[in-house]
């Protein structure tokens, strides 16, 4: 499981948070991503994938470095299948800025979403969704909505997140 955190954080608390629900069986990887002025935060100097113009559907995006962190993560994942991994045996996930992308239909997805959640709004997380069912089989793709959650994670959503890997990625005897 390679696991990206969102803008402004690390690596550390998603691994703590992972070892929480973690099966043994399973390698959990979660990067820190380069410190840069991100334009939506007054150009501070933070943690960020790429950086984030605004928050607006029609905000402009970072497409270099949105392709740059999309490499990065493929850099990852190509090291983990030369380590000895099957491709079909890597889950990638992330928080918020976190990019998640996949070329394959038929890959299964699940999206999270806190229905109180003020910085990215449900609404957000619905139109998302949709687009997801537009680029990939909409049977694989599960929407989970936790009442009461800002943004940020709660248990029930890191059990879920757990059943979700658990059955993707099965012990191999």
């Amino acid at each position: 499981v390679i696991f990206l955190h969102g803008l402004g954080d690390n690596g550390h608390g998603w691994a703590e948070a992972f070892a929480g629900i973690r099966s043994s069986h399973i390698k959990y990887i979660c990067p820190h991503a380069p410190v840069m002025p991100v334009t939506l935060n007054m150009n501070m100097v933070m943690p960020s994938w790429f950086d984030i113009i605004g928050l607006s559907p029609d905000s402009q995006e970072d497409e270099p470095g949105i392709k740059r962190a999309a490499e990065n993560v493929k850099a990852l994942i190509d090291q983990e299948v030369k380590n000895g991994i099957p491709s079909n045996r890597i889950i990638l996930g992330g928080f918020s800025q976190g990019p998640v992308s996949g070329v394959n239909k038929d890959i299964s997805i699940l999206q999270c979403h806190g229905d109180c959640d003020p910085l990215v709004p449900l609404m957000f997380g619905s139109v998302t969704v949709e687009k997801l069912k537009s680029l990939v089989n909409p049977a694989n793709v599960t929407f989970k909505i936790y009442e009461g959650m800002m943004h940020s994670s709660c248990q029930q959503e890191m059990m879920d997140v757990k059943q979700f890997i658990d059955k993707l990625l099965p012990p191999i005897d």
